[in-house]
């Protein structure tokens, strides 16, 4: 068994141990074997009782506050396993520091992850924190509430039920981040011609309501990716990419961002796709496998998403990643999405229609792109067939008139 972000080998007792019982309390707990080397060669203890106390009174003589753990002996070899459970009163600190896992490595957190610790151990939200802006103004807000909701004036009242705003504390940040103007960033798009190279159009939406810089967002997807199309006397929109899904995409990366640092939401416009990429990972306690699935909500900002929700903007919790799926279920190409540690990135394509493909054609048309020419091997990095079968499929799809064939020998490429 490898070494991973939540698995360790040490084959001897140092202090160098309790750095990672500190980045494994902090998050997302982990295992630590003692008696095997770092290439897993297993090495065992002559006396491993007495090993075992050694560890535990270094634990409880180092680490502050106390952190959940479970000694184990492993009697087949003389090994040692140490379990440590994330713990609710963070940050758990070895020699007044705060350590995490970074791959297989431990390290010093930096202030700012320092600083999300502290309110995760008080059950605190970054957006519960009083604000330092003065003199803030809600117009838009007043104006969103008096429309969806018929409210004639947003009073004091209406923001303490909102929890915007306490008599002890008075505003919070998350008053502040749906302000009329503040010092928060938002949302920075731009439109694409041929390559990257070519921006046709940038539009940055910063220190506004972010229900302003939402709808601002809207209004030019609009422009680029719907449009009426008249039969006879009949008027119809036709979207390229779903308003619906761009709605929640852009909506959930405001929800769910983190907004304790100095970052914008990113929206990339191109010919054939749209990517919105949102500061912050996931919160903490859920998968991305659970992210995908819809099956569980844990929201990083839950003031602004009950905000949000009462203005209509969202609906149900936790089905946004639902709703961006069901947008394309009519679309050969489908949303994708990117989850790393620091951000999450949605995928928007045009739709396609059925074209009457078959289920293997639909698999390679995926792959492939309006404005860029792919060759054979390039196609090969996702494709799940093998070369012989894909060169086939584009054969048959090129007969179809669905794909062009550009180039001769190993020049060839492919696009739709």
């Amino acid at each position: 068994m490898k070494e991973t972000k939540q698995f360790e080998y040490k084959e001897k007792i140092t202090n160098t141990f309790l750095k990672t019982v500190s980045a494994f309390a902090n998050y997302e707990g982990g295992e630590i074997i003692f008696g095997v080397s770092d290439d897993g060669v297993v090495k065992g203890f002559s006396n491993p009782t007495s090993t075992c106390l050694d560890i535990e009174n270094r634990i409880n003589d180092s680490i502050s506050p106390q952190p959940e753990y479970t000694l184990r002996i492993i009697e087949r070899d003389g090994t040692i396993s140490l379990i440590v459970k994330p713990g609710t009163n963070k940050p758990y600190l070895y020699r007044s520091k705060a350590y995490k896992r970074n791959d297989t490595a431990t390290i010093e957190v930096d202030t700012l992850e320092f600083s999300r610790l502290v309110l995760q151990g008080k059950n605190i939200k970054y957006e519960e924190l009083p604000t330092e802006a003065k003199n803030l103004t809600f117009f838009v807000l007043e104006k969103k509430m008096q429309a969806q909701m018929g409210i004639e004036k947003l009073s004091s009242d209406i923001l303490k039920t909102l929890n915007l705003y306490s008599d002890k504390n008075g505003f919070n940040n998350a008053a502040a981040i749906l302000a009329d103007t503040n010092d928060f960033p938002g949302i920075d798009m731009a439109r694409f011609g041929a390559s990257i190279n070519i921006i046709n159009k940038r539009a940055r939406f910063d220190n506004q309501s972010i229900i302003s810089a939402f709808e601002n967002a809207v209004n030019i997807f609009k422009d680029y990716y719907l449009y009426e199309e008249v039969a006879g006397s009949v008027r119809r929109t036709i979207e390229r990419i779903p308003e619906a899904a761009f709605r929640e995409a852009v909506a959930n990366a405001l929800i769910h961002r983190t907004w304790d640092i100095d970052a914008q939401i990113r929206v990339l416009m191109f010919d054939d796709r749209i990517e919105i990429t949102s500061p912050g990972g996931l919160p903490e306690g859920i998968s991305k496998e659970e992210y995908l699935s819809g099956n569980i909500s844990i929201l990083r900002n839950p003031i602004i998403a009950n905000v949000f929700y009462r203005l209509g903007i969202v609906e149900i919790f936790g089905t946004g990643v639902l709703r961006i799926i069901q947008s394309y279920n009519e679309s050969i190409k489908k949303p994708l999405f990117d989850v790393s540690e620091n951000t999450i990135k949605v995928t928007l394509p045009v739709t396609e229609s059925d074209l009457e493909l078959t289920a293997d054609e639909k698999a390679i048309y995926g792959l492939l792109s309006h404005n860029i020419a792919k060759s054979i091997s390039e196609i090969m990095k996702s494709a799940e067939f093998g070369k012989s079968k894909v060169s086939s499929i584009l054969k048959e799809m090129n007969k179809k008139g669905i794909v062009t064939i550009e180039g001769r020998g190993r020049g060839t490429k492919y696009r739709i």
